[in-house]
């Protein structure tokens, strides 16, 4: 009885089908069906009753799954142990990062950690927030950073970092603007606005919701799928935005950009796991490390 054959065991009993078990675990159907079978005849028990295209524990399936996972644990528990022992933290690592945090606030983090992790290789992909989510759900990502809250009951968060948000707008256009803002001046103003579901988008769109403002009563003027898309409309004329510091900071400081005066809440950024799922020692590595570097 191998690792690979529990662990097969416990993905098809878990998720039901055997393709999407092994897609889990990172074999082919193929090998996936032989470690069961192999098992299977080892043994002499059937552990699964065929229901159309699914897989059902039968009674004997029913019996050994407990042992079965507490094997696995058990294994899990003492290849951390060595590992740590060891010294050696090793694997890939893929993180899901929504856009502001990918492209300004991450990469100086990821260069330090690899430098302490150098066996550990990192994979970073890059959506808004509600594409971070999916890609945990559906286990394209270990460990997603997001702006914002997660509705998401399956999946775990913890903050990380306090980001302030601005309200930016060319500096050659801010005498134009009817100051101070106000519920009229939010309604006709031109807003440079990202995609629904952004984490950036949602600091607009919580601001109108306590103004009590709808969003179609707002002047869209352009919708744009990135933050550095943005900020080339805002600079060159397009309209105003709301959005992260980290975006514009060395724009205001070299004078294209003019920050609006307007109380605007600190959102969090934040760490997000998949809930009861078993961390590798690369996924605590990094968590640790993040949490600390903050």
């Amino acid at each position: 009885m191998t690792y690979t054959q529990l662990k097969i065991f416990v993905a098809i009993a878990e998720i039901g089908n055997l393709t999407k078990a092994a897609k889990k675990i990172g074999i082919t159907q193929s090998a996936a069906s032989s470690a069961l079978a192999k098992l299977e005849r080892l043994n002499q028990a059937k552990l699964f009753k065929r229901n159309g295209r699914a897989l059902i524990l039968s009674e004997i399936g029913e019996q050994f799954l407990p042992a079965a996972k507490h094997a696995l644990k058990a294994t899990s528990e003492a290849s951390h142990i060595l590992t740590r022992l060891s010294g050696n933290v090793a694997g890939e690592l893929k993180i899901a990062a929504s856009q502001t945090i990918a492209n300004y606030w991450l990469p100086e983090r990821l260069a330090k950690f690899q430098k302490i992790y150098p066996e550990i290789k990192l994979r970073v992909s890059i959506s808004n927030t509600v594409g971070v989510e999916s890609s945990l759900i559906r286990d394209l990502a270990q460990i997603g950073l997001i702006e914002g809250n997660t509705r998401n009951k399956l999946l775990e968060v913890s903050h990380v970092e306090f980001d302030q948000p601005v309200l930016v707008i060319a500096s050659d256009k801010y005498q134009t603007l009817n100051l101070p803002m106000s519920r009229t001046t939010i309604e006709q103003i031109p807003w440079i606005v990202r995609e629904s579901g952004s984490g950036t988008r949602a600091i607009l769109e919580n601001l109108l919701e306590t103004q009590k403002i709808k969003w179609n009563n707002i002047n869209v003027a352009l919708e744009l799928p990135s933050n550095e898309a943005i900020r080339q409309a805002v600079e060159a004329g397009a309209g105003a935005t709301i959005i992260s510091k980290y975006v514009v900071d060395a724009s205001i400081r070299n004078g294209t950009l003019t920050p609006i005066p307007l109380q605007i809440p600190k959102r969090s950024f934040q760490l997000v796991v998949q809930k009861g799922h078993e961390q590798t020692d690369a996924q605590r590595a990094f968590i640790n490390f993040i949490k600390g570097a903050t």
